[in-house]
């Protein structure tokens, strides 16, 4: 059961999988799902916006990307969500999942950019790797040479500690796992160039190979709660942990970034893309649904108000747009054009 609360309390219902859950009991209410790398920042949003709308209750819960498209997409009315939160972009899956389940006018707008960091205890062995020992530490079958053997970072490559492989990491569910199998294991896999010519003449198989990750304990799904991740690796210097920049931010004092080829996750590295883990995140509003709830189109406003540089989303971890990306996550903001689909994958 969700209740949507008034004011600034807000309910946290983390890898809830419940469809039949409403935004609360006013039609004007907000409900929304999703990213937990996104749920800081839309939390942050709906606080102020309840201060400045107190007839309305936002609800906002932490329950994976997947899992909250999940919800998103399985109808219209008041049972299911208005808005997830997502820290990657919709998959063409999810849309035609949406589309027969009547979803069929979908709203995209990009709310900034996170870096997917890897973080150690402040008191870790200060690791510094690339994509490619990631890649070979985690896959369940290195380059597809078999199964994976690594014990320690030494295994992967004999210039890093011979610290046994321990990482906590996002469950299937989330965006951040997505991202993950992205930006570091599929581009790690790829240093290898006979799996890079797998991805053009076996897709399936090369998706498997690079992106399938080892189960013998050396990764750990650490479910949805990143504050919980910080808390273990911060107290286990050797461990591994991997999500959302703006938890690294907030929790400088405990932990530290892990270096990745050479480059340390701050907002400058970011915001231009030059650190490897930088994706951009989203939030999705049903069209369905604006029209009985036009408070919606605030709620965007509300962010794009808050997400600009010197804006509180950025002090809460949040790296803004720049330059065109600002532009056009404003201009959509203002306009909420519907998802053209064409692009998606």
């Amino acid at each position: 059961m969700v209740i949507a609360l008034p004011l600034a309390a807000l309910l946290v219902a983390c890898g809830s999988k419940t469809g039949g859950s409403s935004g609360g009991g006013s039609s004007s209410d907000i409900h929304i799902v999703g990213s937990s790398t996104v749920y800081p920042f839309t939390k942050a949003v709906a606080e102020d916006f309840m201060r400045a709308n107190p007839g309305v209750a936002v609800t906002v819960e932490s329950t994976g990307t997947g899992a909250g498209m999940k919800l998103f997409c399985a109808g219209v009315g008041s049972k299911f969500p208005d808005v997830t939160d997502a820290s990657r972009a919709i998959k063409k899956s999810e849309y035609d999942t949406c589309v027969q389940n009547g979803v069929k006018t979908i709203i995209e707008v990009p709310v900034g950019i996170d870096g997917l960091t890897v973080i150690e205890a402040k008191n870790g062995p200060a690791m510094n790797l690339t994509q490619a020992d990631i890649y070979k530490a985690l896959a369940a079958n290195p380059f597809g040479k078999g199964a994976n053997t690594a014990q320690t970072w030494k295994d992967v490559n004999p210039a890093l500690p011979a610290v046994k492989i321990r990482v906590l990491g996002p469950p299937p569910t989330s965006g951040t796992r997505d991202s993950l199998a992205d930006l570091y294991l599929t581009k790690g896999c790829d240093t290898d160039p006979a799996m890079k010519a797998l991805a053009k003449s076996n897709e399936d198989q090369h998706k498997q190979v690079c992106t399938k990750i080892r189960e013998d304990g050396a990764y750990v799904e650490a479910g949805e709660n990143d504050n919980l991740m910080v808390q273990k690796v911060s107290v286990d210097p050797g461990t591994l942990g991997i999500l959302g920049f703006s938890y690294l931010d907030e929790n400088a004092d405990k932990v530290r970034p892990v270096q990745i080829a050479g480059i340390t996750p701050s907002e400058e590295t970011i915001a231009n893309l030059s650190y490897p883990g930088a994706r951009k995140l989203y939030i999705y509003l049903k069209g369905e649904h604006l029209q009985a709830k036009p408070k919606m189109r605030d709620f965007v406003a509300q962010y794009a108000k808050m997400w600009g540089m010197g804006g509180a989303l950025e002090r809460v971890g949040l790296v803004p747009f720049g330059g065109a990306d600002a532009t056009a996550a404003s201009q959509q903001a203002a306009d909420l054009k519907l998802l053209d689909p064409s692009g998606l994958k």
